[in-house]
């Protein structure tokens, strides 16, 4: 994510919380560049949001209150979202570190954030996704770490995941 200017706005998704009551909230917020046309371009990596990922081109509407809410996807971008529950440590602030450390290498960048043991990927096209793919499924297997995918793109679908 680039840092915060006075172009940044916050983005707000509904989200459906499923009968298990995850994801936890019913609403996420997302920073996001405004492009002054009634679209944004999203500036950070979703923890909850599905099928949406950085630089994704999306148009908001603004509410009575003045809250912009995300609406549709205008332009997807090349970037995948994969979210991990960091099992190792229990999820330590050290095990999450090193998780996004260990992507980072591999292109990728991303966010921790303590109260779900989580980790967000945020994967560009540019990223090398056949070793990501393969240390996603190596950590699965030793039991470092479950993921998910966000939102992918076709690059990602076609990758043989054995």
């Amino acid at each position: 994510m680039t840092t915060i200017s006075n172009g940044h706005v916050k983005i707000h998704f509904r989200l459906e919380v499923d009968e298990d009551g995850w994801p936890p909230a019913g609403v996420e917020s997302l920073w996001a560049v405004d492009l002054g046309d009634g679209t944004v371009r999203l500036d950070n990596v979703p923890w909850f949001v599905r099928g949406v990922a950085s630089d994704d081109i999306v148009r908001v509407e603004v509410d009575e209150d003045g809250l912009r809410w995300a609406t549709e996807i205008v332009q997807a971008s090349d970037n995948c979202t994969i979210r991990l529950i960091v099992m190792r440590d229990k999820g330590s602030e050290a095990a999450r570190r090193t998780v996004l450390e260990t992507f980072h290498r591999l292109g990728t960048t991303g966010e921790g954030i303590e109260q779900f043991r989580m980790v967000a990927l945020d994967v560009p096209a540019t990223a090398d996704l056949v070793r990501i793919r393969k240390l996603l499924e190596h950590g699965e297997a030793e039991g470092w770490w479950e993921w998910e995918e966000g939102c992918v793109t076709e690059a990602w679908t076609a990758l043989d995941p054995s």
